[in-house]
C-alpha cells in the first residue's frame, strides 16, 4: 500500500496553520505590541522596527523590548555571537519580518 507522502503533508500543514492563526487571534488579547513594519539597510538587514502603536524601535531598544516579552510573536535567539531578532516560527507567512511593510 503505498502512501500519498505530499497528501498527507499537506493535510497537516494546513491544520497547523489553522492552529497558528487561532492562537495569533488569542494572543493579540494580550497588551502587547506588535511589530508592523520594518526599515532596512542596503544589505537587506533589519535595522528598525514599528510597533502597532506607532512606536519606531532602533534593534537594540527592540531587542530590550523583545528580551523582556513586551512584543508579541517574537523570538530573541543568539547566534554569530549576538542576540538576533526573529518572527516567531508560526507558520503565518504573512507575520514574517521580512515579509512586513518597510516605513
Amino acid at each position: 500500500m503505498e502512501q500519498d507522502f505530499e497528501k498527507i503533508y499537506e493535510q497537516y500543514k494546513q491544520k497547523t496553520e489553522r492552529q497558528a492563526l487561532m492562537e495569533a487571534d488569542q494572543s493579540n488579547l494580550d497588551s502587547k505590541e506588535e511589530f508592523v513594519a520594518v526599515r532596512k539597510n542596503d544589505e537587506g538587514d533589519l535595522i528598525a522596527f514599528k510597533t502597532n502603536t506607532g512606536r519606531e524601535l532602533d534593534y537594540i531598544s527592540a531587542l530590550a523590548d523583545a528580551k523582556e516579552g513586551k512584543i508579541a510573536h517574537i523570538d530573541v535567539f543568539h547566534k554569530y555571537g549576538r542576540d538576533i531578532i526573529r518572527s516567531e516560527p508560526d507558520g503565518i507567512k504573512e507575520n514574517n519580518l521580512d515579509h512586513l511593510p518597510e516605513f
